[in-house]
């Protein structure tokens, strides 16, 4: 009992002084500094952090600072590693002291601190804001520069990462620069999302680099921020749904598409149209497709439909278009200086329709105004009306265009009094008590008191080619404008029509108004109408002839003409003739008389037209031939020097068959040739002419004249018969073919004819390169008979004969006949 109460004692005592060793080393060793670093967070405090060599308690520690051996330290009692001193503009020495929690003891170290050894890290950033737009998937990010602890115009970079998903996967990483103020300024930067944000959480950090050109120390990125999250849908308890929602995106984008669905439910398939596209998982309840190089869709877009379990549909609706063109050919002009048009060409169309279609805006920068202006999609030519202001001449517009993919502008500047296009001219009226003059009222619906007029009128008629003439004049407001024209035609049915523009500066013509009619008053007929006579075959009565005058001849209707007869001077007959004959017949006797003719309308009668009547005799009068042109007949003749007054050429029909409608035309006395041309002529007709020298004793018959306007072939052969047959000859006749049967000169017969059986005749004469066949041509036409010789005994023989002129060959009659020797045959026509 003994021996272990002494043990107790021996360890009792052990222990003891054990532990005062323990506490002895821990009252007089603290632990020495060490491991000195100073850190500038700004250019006006740096915090200098260390560390001890050992685990001893410690209690307060002077941390004293000198940055001159001339000045006292400055000492800083703190009972932690770190203390936050002004920077200092040199190296400084640092003596840090570590005193034991007793007292006793304490441990010191020296540190010089240079320049070089003082790194420079800003304080990490603190995220504002991070703002979500759904609709546009952007990302809005805000933060302060904490610019105020700066000098100015220090760089500040930003490093700036956003990161998606549950696994916070980083989407992208980039640099923000920025120039620190001395002030402190919200940054904003944003970021669009290849995807819609609704399909999964995103996040984002920041960090920061101050680039102080002038420090040797270290810098280096600031600390990240806290990280900010925008959630998606797929956190929510009963969010669900295909997004983007009826979106539109431009052609040729890459597109990704996801699909929501509640718990408990999976996604079989996506389809884009009508295709399926492979699935990308986004979490436990989202998955998205990507559709690249997207095409331009229908009016109503592109289905997106994601089939779900528990066969459950979800979808969206994806509209791909263009964005607009720029406008094309921007023009404006006004019609009535109270609205300004501006018309412009938009380019390819956008394909998108309804409340997704491209607008346009048309913005004047002079004033400031802006209005919004309704275009028709369906027309080729934009327009936009722009309210002209008052006391402004100079417009500078701007055209705006967008739609959801895009937006571009056209800008044009305008003096506006030379880009003048007036209304088309109404009410247009013509009146007047002229033969020559008339006057034109027109109405423009537009204030033009600030500008002159130019009006061009367009004058028409039947008789003369379309006439412009100008008029200028000042302008009004709506007002009613007059014009006078000159020297028109009498009697004449004019048409009008007017076009205004603006005189000084000329831009554009106003359409034409519409045609106002209006016909001259009559006038006296200018002359007195081409007259022609023709004595009887007993002499004594004589056929008188005239020709109407043209409208612009007769200056109004003609109702009648007065024929004259005199004699030196004394009228031996008068007659009055009524249209619309044109012709009459004066019984002479055997008087000669001076014809004189004079048309008449309401307006007065025309100089007298005079032509004797005497026929001085002819002698050795020959008939000729003229020459057909095909669309006219010439004739010629030699000169006549005893002609004065001229040559009549007259013509009329030959055959006779119907009433000779007496025509001619006079030439002067030194034409020798002439092309007669008229409507009435017509290929295969001969017409008879009849030239005449007038001389100043009256008309002589110089020559007489037949032709064609063309000669066409003969329209039958002529009837021929076999007068007499032999073993060796063959005699026949044939008989003239009526001139209206000719069709052109005749020229000559040809006769053809060739041996053989009667059937197998019917070809043989049309037959080419046919040995039996033989052709005789008789271009004699007083010939009416020839006779076949060398034949050969009794044959049969098939016999053709035609007629034919310039224009042709007749067809041919046709004789079937058989040879007997010193036998006469009548043969019938086959």
């Amino acid at each position: 009992m003994w021996k272990n109460s002494s043990l107790r004692c021996v360890l009792a005592l052990a222990i003891l002084c054990l532990t005062s060793l323990i506490c002895s080393q821990e009252i007089g060793s603290p632990g020495e500094p060490q491991n000195l670093k100073c850190i500038m967070h700004n250019l006006h405090k740096m915090i200098c952090t260390w560390d001890v060599s050992s685990k001893g308690r410690y209690g307060q520690t002077d941390f004293c600072y000198a940055t001159s051996d001339l000045l006292p330290p400055v000492c800083i009692k703190t009972r932690e590693k770190r203390v936050e001193i002004p920077v200092s503009e040199s190296s400084f020495t640092v003596i840090i002291t570590t005193n034991s929690i007793y007292g006793a003891a304490f441990a010191t170290k020296k540190f010089v601190i240079h320049k070089k050894d003082i790194s420079f890290i800003p304080l990490a950033p603190h995220i504002l804001s991070l703002t979500p737009d759904f609709s546009t998937s952007t990302l809005n990010l805000k933060w302060s520069d904490n610019g105020s602890v700066f000098p100015y115009g220090l760089d500040a970079f930003w490093q700036i990462e956003i990161l998606r998903k549950e696994t916070m996967e980083k989407v992208t990483q980039v640099i923000y620069h920025s120039k620190l103020t001395h002030e402190n300024i919200i940054l904003s930067w944003n970021w669009t999302s290849d995807m819609p944000l609704e399909c999964t959480s995103h996040y984002a950090k920041i960090r920061s680099y101050i680039n102080i050109t002038d420090f040797v120390g270290h810098k280096d990125w600031s600390d990240w921020s806290p990280v900010e999250k925008v959630p998606g849908k797929d956190t929510e308890p009963n969010g669900s749904g295909v997004f983007p929602q009826d979106t539109v995106v431009a052609v040729g984008s890459d597109v990704t598409i996801c699909c929501i669905h509640e718990e408990g439910q999976q996604i079989q398939q996506m389809t884009y149209g009508s295709e399926i596209y492979p699935l990308i998982h986004l979490s436990s309840r989202s998955s998205a497709i990507r559709v690249v190089n997207a095409s331009a869709s229908d009016a109503s877009g592109t289905n997106v439909v994601c089939t779900l379990s528990q066969d459950w549909m979800d979808g969206t609706v994806l509209f791909v278009g263009y964005a607009p063109d720029t406008p094309q050919n921007l023009s404006c002009e006004t019609s009535n200086f109270l609205i300004i048009k501006c018309t412009w060409k938009p380019g390819k169309p956008s394909g998108l329709y309804g409340k997704r279609r491209t607008k346009y805006s048309l913005l004047e920068r002079i004033s400031g105004k802006n209005i919004s202006c309704e275009v028709n999609e369906m027309s080729r030519e934009r327009v936009c009306g722009f309210p002209v202001l008052a006391d402004q001449k100079t417009y500078s517009f701007t055209l705006g265009v967008s739609n959801p993919v895009g937006q571009a502008e056209s800008s044009l500047l305008v003096d506006l009094t030379q880009r003048v296009h007036p209304k088309t001219p109404e009410k247009l009226i013509a009146s007047g008590n002229s033969s020559t003059d008339v006057h034109l009222h027109w109405y423009i619906n537009g204030s033009f008191t600030e500008i002159w007029l130019l009006c061009q009128i367009e004058i028409s008629s039947g008789h003369s080619e379309q006439k412009l003439q100008n008029v200028s004049m000042a302008g009004g407001k709506f007002s009613t404008y007059t014009a006078q024209l000159n020297s028109l035609h009498p009697y004449t049915k004019y048409q009008f029509k007017v076009r205004c523009s603006a005189a000084e500066h000329f831009w554009r013509w106003s359409d034409w108004s519409r045609a106002e009619e209006y016909t001259t008053l009559e006038a006296q007929p200018a002359r007195g109408p081409d007259v022609w006579r023709e004595r009887s075959p007993s002499g004594r009565s004589l056929k008188i002839f005239w020709k109407p005058l043209s409208l612009s001849e007769a200056n109004g209707k003609i109702v009648s003409h007065e024929v004259s007869c005199y004699l030196l001077d004394t009228p031996l007959e008068y007659k009055e003739v009524t249209e619309p004959s044109h012709s009459t017949e004066i019984k002479l006797g055997k008087n000669d008389c001076v014809i004189s003719v004079v048309a008449k309308n309401h307006a007065g009668s025309s100089p007298p037209t005079k032509i004797m009547s005497v026929e001085l005799p002819s002698d050795d009068v020959r008939t000729e031939h003229a020459v057909a042109l095909g669309n006219g007949i010439y004739i010629s003749w030699t000169s006549y020097p005893n002609v004065t007054c001229g040559y009549i050429v007259k013509w009329c029909h030959s055959s006779g068959a119907e009433h000779c409608s007496v025509d001619w035309e006079k030439f002067l006395s030194n034409t020798t040739d002439a092309v007669i041309k008229s409507v009435l002529f017509r290929p295969g007709v001969r017409y008879n002419f009849s030239l005449y020298g007038c001389k100043s004793s009256g008309y002589q018959l110089l020559k007489n004249i037949t032709g064609y306007m063309k000669e066409l072939p003969p329209k039958r052969a002529p009837n021929f018969t076999v007068e007499e047959t032999s073993s060796d000859s063959i005699l026949v006749k044939w008989e003239d073919i009526p001139i209206e049967d000719c069709q052109g000169f005749l020229e000559g017969y040809r006769l053809s004819f060739a041996k053989g059986e009667k059937d197998a005749l019917k070809s043989r004469l049309s037959e080419s390169g046919n040995p039996e066949l033989k052709v005789k041509n008789i271009t004699d036409l007083t010939k009416k008979s020839l006779r076949i010789l060398d034949l050969q005994g009794k044959t049969s023989y098939q016999l053709d004969l035609q007629a034919y002129t310039a224009g042709g060959m007749s067809p041919a009659n046709s004789l079937y006949v058989v040879t007997k020797e010193d036998c006469k045959l009548d043969i019938p026509i086959y």
